[in-house]
């Protein structure tokens, strides 16, 4: 049996560890369970054991892997069977990347490799989505992503790329993305977001494709991510000629000892060099922030206030750590008892608060010095000059109010 027959007799639900609480396939209109079906769930994080309870409850099997290798796991799901076929257990061992159950027991498939020409993917159809709904604070007009790269070489301890995609890296050409790119501003946007794990991976990559955007004098704008240690004065002085406006940076900690046990691989100098360069160059900074990484204390996050103060960023976000499973950090929070009592798996993460109990620093405390540590950064004449000037038009001024309601909202809250 290969996949793809797997997938047209079963239905298949894609989504994150998290999503997986139940395990049960609903109705999106009713919630109510449909009868009948054999549950497949298509999950992003899998190659560590830790993601089998979310799913093991009731899910029938779980495809693993990167979404984009052959056979694809994922197709437009066929109209439900009243019964899908129950395939032998010798046709489900011979599906690369896949969980199943044997014997009430889970046995699970490893070998189902990455994709690796990522030129050779269609382009996504992305005529057929409401591209004028798509708005973002600080960018003018509709705007859309593609993607650039995938995975990242470096090794944070706490990130869940490496879970994914272990440490290989994949690159479009720029001749393919720069093919992309006409297509969507013959569609009318002028404003693409370079989305990848670390857009900077490739200096070759990068450099010719910002000669081939001003060379072929395709005007749009552009935004990306990068780290402060994959760039160079030159290079982002390129960047900035050939329309990127925005670079969010991993900036993480403002202290060197807990860059170092997060195997962060920069020095702060580095990061104060690399934004100066970027707002040297037309390119505005936004900046992330992890607080709670192992070794917090009050004085470290206080460190890592300063920096965000003295950085040149537009905009700056805090997040309280997340151990993510089959991350190093998931393993030394599990070693060292930091979970805190009573963690379901659907709360690990960092945009829903924290599951961290430190000795020195409780969950409410890293949720207290997260809204402390934004509040201190934002509430000064600079970040708020900043957001008023991203009030040019109509959308953009109910964008950042609606944005400024939330934000208050959180931080009294």
């Amino acid at each position: 049996m290969t996949l793809r027959e797997l997938i047209d007799t079963h239905e298949v639900a894609a989504g994150r560890w998290q999503a997986a609480d139940d395990g049960h396939l609903l109705d999106p209109q009713s919630g109510a369970e449909l009868p009948g079906h054999k549950l497949v769930w298509k999950m992003w994080s899998d190659s560590d054991p830790a993601w089998r309870p979310a799913w093991m409850a009731t899910g029938e099997m779980l495809t693993g892997g990167n979404g984009h290798s052959p056979p694809a796991p994922l197709f437009p799901a066929a109209p439900p069977a009243t019964e899908a076929p129950t395939p032998t257990d010798a046709q489900l061992a011979a599906v690369k990347g896949l969980g199943w159950r044997l014997n009430g027991e889970i046995a699970v498939n490893w070998d189902r490799p990455f994709f690796k020409s990522l030129d050779d993917l269609p382009f996504p159809l992305h005529n057929l989505l409401p591209l004028d709904k798509y708005r973002m604070p600080m960018i003018k007009g509709p705007y859309t992503f593609i993607v650039t790269s995938r995975g990242c070489p470096a090794g944070c301890k706490y990130c869940i790329k490496h879970v994914s995609y272990q440490n290989s890296v994949r690159l479009r050409s720029p001749e393919k993305l720069m093919e992309e790119m006409w297509l969507l501003y013959n569609l009318g946007i002028h404003h693409i977001h370079m989305y990848s794990d670390l857009f900077t991976v490739s200096r070759e990559q990068v450099v010719q494709l910002c000669k081939l955007i001003i060379e072929q004098g395709l005007k749009i704008t552009w935004t990306c991510n990068s780290r402060v240690d994959y760039v160079d004065e030159e290079m982002l002085t390129l960047m900035g000629r050939a329309g990127c406006t925005l670079i969010s940076w991993g900036i993480e900690s403002g202290n060197e000892l807990i860059l170092k046990k997060a195997h962060k691989g920069y020095k702060m100098e580095q990061a104060h060099k690399a934004l100066g360069w970027a707002k040297k160059a037309g390119i505005k900074n936004w900046g992330y922030f992890i607080i709670g990484l192992p070794g917090e204390t009050e004085e470290t996050i206080k460190d890592t206030m300063a920096v965000s103060r003295a950085l040149p960023l537009d905009i700056a976000l805090f997040h309280v750590a997340a151990p993510y499973p089959g991350t190093p950090f998931f393993f030394e929070v599990v070693e060292n008892g930091w979970f805190r009592s009573g963690t379901a798996w659907e709360e690990v993460d960092m945009d829903q608060g924290t599951v961290l109990d430190y000795e020195n620093l409780k969950a409410e405390d890293l949720l207290y010095w997260q809204k402390r540590a934004f509040r201190e950064w934002a509430f000064r004449p600079g970040p708020v000059w900043t957001m008023i000037k991203s009030m040019n038009t109509w959308a953009g001024f109910k964008s950042a109010v609606d944005i400024g309601l939330q934000t208050l909202g959180w931080v009294q809250g």
